[in-house]
């Protein structure tokens, strides 16, 4: 009995180990019992099953890339494209991924070639060259992951992702030549555009800028004219003031400035009788000065 006991330990022991897995972080399981598969999806974390009873698979559920060779497909106008591209993908349902593919990454990809060369054949065939060379590409490969996707859902995978590396044309000088003159086209319209959108602003905001300009002086001369009123307003009441407190002097004063104006220039001559009134503070000890 004693020399069992060590192997019974043993047993033990390696029934114990197989009973517990452990599922990774960037995995998912599925549990077979006798072949058949009993759960699905399991999750990240350490788990129990039946020893020698129950086997587990692990996939990786991180996005995958599929690295597809390039192909030659014909546009809507019967031209041909060169397409280099590649997918990412990931296992969606682990249990029809399974069923499919019995668990083989490599088997997944040679089966998820197809779909997407087809998908993308497909809508190529429905464009124009000019429409896939110098289309928008990022609307392109939305319409090849909704086209694909469908048919890959029976491998229980899904595409994340089709993207166009690079697309050749043919050699063949007279097609790149016309491509390469309505991508020109293309380009010089659209400038064309930027231009006169330029200029068309340019009017508005020289337009806009007169318009400011003539308020702004209209506003400055309605100032002007206000300011220069409330002046000879202010100035013709000093002049009432001045004559109502002394009338000698301030009649003095305005035939001083009746002198300043009418002999300024220094030719000026006037005729005018002696004893006129506009002489009268020309006279020194009664006699009018000449």
């Amino acid at each position: 009995m004693k020399p069992a006991i060590p192997i019974v330990i043993i047993i033990l022991l390696f029934l114990a180990m197989d009973s517990v897995y452990q599922v990774q972080e960037s995995q998912v399981a599925v549990r077979f019992q006798i072949g058949r598969i009993v759960e699905t999806e399991i999750q990240p974390g350490f788990h129990l099953k039946l020893p020698l009873v129950q086997n587990v698979l692990k996939f990786d559920r991180r996005i995958l890339s599929l690295d597809g060779q390039p192909e030659r497909y014909l546009t809507s106008e019967k031209k041909d494209v060169n397409v280099d591209f590649f997918v990412k993908w990931r296992i969606d349902d682990v249990r029809r991924f399974y069923q499919a593919t019995a668990g083989n990454e490599i088997n997944a990809q040679q089966r998820l070639s197809p779909i997407v060369k087809e998908a993308i054949r497909n809508e190529i065939n429905q464009r124009t060259l000019k429409d896939v060379v110098g289309g928008e590409r990022t609307n392109l490969a939305e319409r090849f992951v909704e086209v694909a996707n469908p048919a890959a859902e029976s491998l229980g995978v899904k595409i994340v992702d089709i993207r166009i590396k690079r697309i050749d044309l043919p050699e063949d000088g007279q097609v790149i030549g016309s491509v390469f003159e309505r991508m020109r086209a293309e380009r010089l319209r659209v400038a064309n555009e930027l231009r006169a959108e330029g200029t068309e602003q340019s009017e508005t905001i020289r337009s806009n800028a007169d318009r400011q300009r003539a308020i702004i002086v209209a506003e400055a001369e309605r100032d002007a004219q206000r300011l220069r009123g409330e002046g000879d307003a202010e100035a013709a009441d000093t002049y009432a003031r001045a004559y109502q407190d002394n009338v000698e002097f301030y009649a003095f004063y305005r035939s001083l400035e009746a002198y300043r104006n009418g002999f300024a220039d220094g030719e000026g001559v006037l005729v005018l009788d002696k004893n006129a009134e506009f002489l009268r503070y020309f006279e020194r000890g009664g006699t009018p000065q000449r």
